[in-house]
């Protein structure tokens, strides 16, 4: 399971993405940006964040460290707006640390360069999650020391908003038209090569890594071990080939 820390100071409020995310400080004297379990967005955004960035993580992707962040509401008492106040009052318990990267930058798809090899690898990434969030109007790609850092997973793997209609999505082709990567020569079939034989295990050891507290009372499911095995299957079904959910890109 991910390791667990217990918030012990409010920062400040990350201005960015609909969920707001704030920084906080844990009992480890790190410092996590704390994606909130009572946002909008719900738990399966968090479910998404941790499944996405531990498999990312497991096919060698740089993926900020995830922790679950243990949260007092009563820490909102530093917060002077009240909608963040609210959003943290709703987040008492289990919520999504993802290591501050102290410096980083916004990735521009203009400025910055990225290897084919590591391109390909990140868009064959994405095309397996379904991540529609990695366009170049946003990112979701931090520029930092040793390269490039992949965030914010949450809009991926949309099949468990309708899991009546989650076996369509296995085979649905991921469209790459507007990836912040697409212009960087992605090696698509290298990548390809290199983690599908990967992919299946580290699926499976990423889906043991979700927190079960996110998974009970799943509509349509007994336990939290049945839906666990959902994604699973939904994603090694998605990797068993031919992998034609591949997009096409330009020469």
């Amino acid at each position: 399971m991910l390791p667990e820390v217990t918030a012990i100071r409010y920062v400040t409020p990350l201005r960015e993405g609909g969920s707001m995310p704030g920084l906080v400080e844990a009992d480890d004297r790190r410092l996590y940006a704390l994606k909130w379990v009572g946002a909008a967005q719900g738990r399966k955004a968090l479910v998404a964040e941790v499944l996405a960035g531990e498999l990312g993580r497991r096919l060698g992707l740089p993926v900020p460290e995830l922790v679950t962040v243990d949260l007092d509401p009563v820490l909102a008492r530093s917060e002077p707006d009240h909608q963040i106040q609210d959003q943290m009052r709703a987040s008492g318990g289990t919520n999504l640390g993802m290591s501050f990267v102290s410096g980083a930058l916004n990735f521009d798809p203009l400025c910055f360069e990225v290897d084919p090899e590591l391109a390909g690898r990140v868009l064959w990434f994405d095309a397996l999650i379904g991540n529609v969030d990695r366009s170049w109007r946003n990112p979701n790609l931090l520029v930092a020391t040793g390269g490039l850092r992949l965030i914010d997973h949450g809009a991926s793997l949309i099949f468990h908003h309708n899991w009546a209609g989650a076996a369509a999505w296995a085979r649905r082709r991921y469209d790459a038209a507007d990836h912040a990567l697409l212009h960087h020569r992605p090696d698509l079939a290298g990548a390809d090569r290199e983690l599908a034989p990967l992919a299946e295990a580290a699926v499976a050891d990423a889906v043991a890594q979700i927190p079960e507290v996110w998974l009970a009372d799943e509509p349509g499911f007994d336990s939290p071990e049945d839906v666990r095995a959902a994604y699973r299957d939904q994603l090694t079904e998605r990797l068993a080939g031919p992998r034609d959910w591949l997009p096409e890109v330009p020469a």
